[in-house]
């Protein structure tokens, strides 16, 4: 990967352009399964969202595995695509970029409250 790829995102937009590809070649009920693992993943990215893609492409290839093995969407995930998901981001009470994005906000304010109080 060059640099102008990592600053620009387009090594991700390449990724994200191949795993869509991959996608449309399942069946109709794992496409829509799909997108709601997509949709459940991505707020617990970091700013760019690199660290989801290994996520994202492990979560598809159990897709086409299952898919292969003759097994349907029920049987997969039981039902349950979001606590999937959730398992695959680190549990419950998974950090997201808001979460990281809060915290960081607070350590600055508490820093300069601080610095502030022992000026006076």
């Amino acid at each position: 990967m060059n640099f102008i790829d990592l600053v620009t995102g387009q090594d991700m937009t390449r990724e994200m352009k191949h795993l869509e590809t991959r996608a449309k070649k399942l069946p109709i009920d794992y496409q829509a399964a799909w997108e709601e693992i997509k949709t459940n993943i991505w707020p617990c990215t970091d700013f760019t969202g690199r660290s989801l893609m290994p996520i994202l492409d492990g979560a598809l290839g159990l897709l086409e595995e299952s898919v292969a093995d003759g097994q349907s969407v029920g049987e997969v995930f039981d039902g349950d695509i979001q606590g999937f998901c959730i398992a695959l981001v680190g549990g419950d009470g998974a950090n997201t970029y808001r979460d990281k994005w809060r915290r960081q906000l607070n350590d600055a304010v508490a820093k300069k409250l601080g610095k502030q109080e022992g000026q006076l």
